[in-house]
């Protein structure tokens, strides 16, 4: 037995030689590949950008970017815009100009129940409905006065001056008293308009004057989901009960009262279906503009007929449209020259009464 250890040993240190030489080949040739990729690279440097550039450019083709697509409901090229304000200094009447800009953003503090000029309206501001002083495009701008007015109006059937129309807002928006036509206030005010609006041309309507004409709803406009609109969209700004917010120093209100004895009344333009709808559809919620409305044409129609169907203060409207036929067609108190119902002349279907109209006049 002691003649078989010699033998084992050999056998042993046989394996372990050949092991160490299989092990010693295996790193030899992994050396070799690493200094033949090593000069590979050395003499192709641009070999690793081209295959980023190629797997971007594989990325690219599978995701290519979305152009970005325009909502707004028109468009913004040849908007009004009212003149640079800092140019106000260069006009001869510049100090009328500025006071009639205050009296348009702060009515209620010079004009309304405690105002310190006169104790006329109730508590609104002209800017409550005319956005930044009645300079925001598609925001019931006054864009157009200067260059429409005098005119003859359907409403009066008279040829009406912009005093004129300026106390109908006092009368009917803000639902007080006419101001005096030769007081410092109302030639300040004039003087404003006139200024806004010194670069249209004479009998022009610039493109974004006024209020957006909402298309008309195939179905009557509904309160029923317009107050589920606005407790959703507008509450929060004009309060639950509809008053709105006023300032902390209550000389006027920083969002304005939609209904109730504080706000307009039954003879203001916003009173319509058609202007209220088209107004907010372009400035309503908070936030919105033409180039971003919030809310669908839909929702504007129905906010429209929930806020206009609750109380307000009456206005006499007796001697309004004296040419019957001339009423607009969400004009919501008759009589009317066709045969459809105050009900639907109020809410709608709208486009009924329209098609009735035209073939009335061919």
């Amino acid at each position: 037995m002691l003649t078989l250890f010699p033998m084992k040993n050999n056998s042993e240190a046989f394996v372990k030689l050949l092991t160490l030489i299989l092990g010693l080949m295996v790193g030899v040739t992994l050396l070799v590949v690493i200094i033949i990729g090593t000069v590979f690279l050395a003499h192709n440097p641009n070999i690793l950008g081209a295959s980023k550039d190629a797997g971007v450019a594989v990325q690219s083709a599978a995701a290519p970017v979305e152009k970005e697509i325009y909502r707004g409901v028109a468009p913004k090229e040849g908007m009004w815009q009212a003149p640079e304000w800092t140019t106000v200094d260069a006009e001869p009447n510049a100090d009328l100009i500025k006071y009639g800009k205050e009296l348009v953003a702060n009515t209620s503090e010079y004009l309304g129940p405690q105002g310190k000029v006169r104790k006329m309206s109730n508590g609104m501001n002209c800017q409550n409905c005319h956005l930044n002083a009645g300079t925001a495009p598609l925001g019931n701008n006054y864009g157009a006065v200067a260059s429409t007015y005098p005119k003859v109006r359907a409403r009066s059937g008279q040829m009406e001056d912009i005093p004129k129309r300026i106390n109908d807002c006092f009368e009917r928006s803000l639902n007080g008293k006419p101001l005096e036509r030769n007081s410092r206030e109302m030639q300040a005010m004039v003087a404003y308009m006139e200024w806004l609006g010194k670069d249209v041309p004479k009998g022009e309507t610039p493109q974004g004057a006024g209020i957006y004409e909402l298309a008309y709803l195939d179905r009557p406009a509904d309160p029923i989901k317009g107050k589920t609109a606005y407790a959703q969209l507008c509450q929060s700004c004009h309060m639950e009960d509809g008053q709105g917010m006023m300032k902390p120093d209550k000389t006027g209100y920083i969002y304005p009262p939609l209904w109730g004895e504080n706000s307009y009344n039954e003879g203001a333009g916003l009173f319509r279906m058609s202007r209220f709808a088209g107004y907010v559809k372009t400035n309503m919620p908070l936030g919105a503009t033409f180039e971003r409305p919030l809310l669908t044409d839909e929702q504007a129609w129905d906010v429209a007929a929930y806020v206009n169907s609750l109380p307000r203060p009456k206005k006499d409207l007796s001697a309004d449209w004296p040419d019957i036929s001339k009423k607009p067609i969400d004009h919501p108190f008759g009589p009317f020259s066709d045969g459809f119902t105050e009900e639907q002349h109020k809410f709608g279907p709208f486009k009924l009464i329209k098609e009735a109209r035209q073939v009335a006049a061919k």
